[in-house]
This record gives structure tokens, C-alpha cells and sequence, in this order.
């Protein structure tokens, strides 16, 4: 019988691994995984490929692993906000490398992973920095930039509510990045605040299919446990 939930954010996390590529959900907070985020940083898995819309708050989160130094690479956005003191530091003293991509083009990156396709063109950065060292065309009189696809080994995302076999509904804005990640993912570990049992989920309402979720874990304000839900 399939049911996707585990007991714990440590057991949630236990098999990433150093160097890997991590898909992390999140719109500044809104929708950012804190508690798989800090259970990694426990975990201790080092030289990460992180990506995410932003770099993080305070010292929670994608910032304290950033403040750790697991962080080898971050391919995001927005890096610069609201007290993200942890990666300025880091990139002022050369701790942390950054690849800056629109939110648009991080965006698209991740459902061309998910829809397994090569790439794509977009005007967005033709003609600056931003393309060095890629591929450009003109089309129809207009410059484009070939961006390739954005896999991950893991994505870390947040939703509402789950039911056993991993289907997913999300709160509002918090629902961001979380499903292309899911999909541009091998392993989607999502932590959720609520489990249903199966088939209480209008169908219609499912924003990620149980078939791009490997792990769910339950958190504080669940309105069943997991094993109730099973």
C-alpha cells in the first residue's frame, strides 16, 4: 500500500548527499521550507547546488545553511533581500558562488527540466551580462538567449496538505516554485501542515500528482496524523 509519509524531517532528509543539486520552494518566506531546511543543515551535507527564488532570512533556513558554509553554489533571483545578511557576507568573502537568473527564466528553467526538454529561448537578458557565454539568435528581429533546463537531485518544497500517496494542494501564494520544482526533481520531499486521508482532496483542486512526490512529512497544526491518514 502506498503511502509516502515519514516520520520526521531528519528521516525526510536523511540520503542528500554532498554536492547535490537542491530545488528549494519559496517566495521570500512565503512557501519556503524552514524545518526541512534547518533538519539539512543538521544533516550536515556540504558543497550544495541550491536554488531558490531568494537566499533566505535571518539565520533560519536556506540563510543558515548559507551561514554554515554548506553552500558551495547559489543559482537564484533575488539574493539581496530582507536581512539576507548570510549570503552577503559569503559572497563578499568568496565562500559562495552565484549565478543571478531572472524569476521569469528560473521559472521556465525548471518546467523545461520537468517537461524534459532541452531548452528554450527567451529575449530576457539578451544583450546583457546575463548572456555571456550562451547561445543568442535573432529571430524575427528579435535577440534571444538559449537557457538550458534546471534539474535537481532533490527539491525541499513546502505545501498545505497531503494525502498518503503524495498528492499535493498549497496555501495560497505559498504555492510559488513549489510544483515545477517537484516536477524538475528526482527526489520531492515536501513538508505539509495538514494530512488527509486518500480521496478527500477534490481532484480538481490538486495542484502536484502523487507521481512527482517521493517523501512527505507532516508538521505541527496536521489535522490527522500521518498514520490516521494511511
Amino acid at each position: 500500500m502506498t503511502n509516502k509519509f515519514v516520520s520526521s524531517v531528519e528521516e525526510a532528509v536523511a540520503d542528500i548527499f554532498d554536492g547535490a543539486t537542491v530545488l528549494v520552494s519559496g517566495f521570500g518566506l512565503a512557501g519556503q521550507p524552514i524545518e526541512l531546511l534547518n533538519a539539512l543543515a543538521t544533516q550536515g551535507a556540504r558543497d550544495l547546488t541550491v536554488v531558490c527564488n531568494n537566499s533566505g532570512s535571518g539565520d533560519e533556513g536556506l540563510a543558515r545553511l548559507i551561514r554554515l558554509g554548506r553552500v558551495r553554489r547559489l543559482i537564484a533571483s533575488f539574493p539581496r533581500g530582507a536581512e539576507a545578511m548570510a549570503f552577503e557576507e559569503a559572497y563578499a568573502r568568496n565562500a559562495l558562488e552565484f549565478e543571478c537568473v531572472p524569476q521569469g527564466t528560473l521559472a521556465e528553467r525548471l518546467h523545461a527540466a520537468g517537461a524534459g526538454l532541452g531548452g528554450f529561448f527567451t529575449p530576457t537578458g539578451y544583450g546583457t551580462a546575463l548572456a555571456e557565454g550562451k547561445e543568442t539568435r535573432v529571430i524575427d528581429g528579435r535577440g534571444y538567449v538559449f537557457e538550458a533546463p534546471l534539474h535537481g537531485d532533490f527539491a525541499l518544497v513546502k505545501a498545505q496538505a497531503a494525502d498518503r500517496w503524495g498528492n499535493l494542494v498549497y496555501r495560497k501564494a505559498g504555492r510559488n516554485f513549489g510544483p515545477p520544482m517537484c516536477t524538475a526533481a528526482r527526489t520531492a520531499i515536501v513538508q505539509v501542515a495538514h494530512a488527509v486521508p486518500l480521496g478527500e482532496l477534490d481532484p480538481e483542486h490538486i495542484v502536484t500528482p502523487s507521481i512527482f512526490v517521493q517523501r512527505v512529512v507532516v508538521l505541527e497544526g496536521a489535522s490527522t496524523t500521518a498514520r490516521e491518514a494511511a
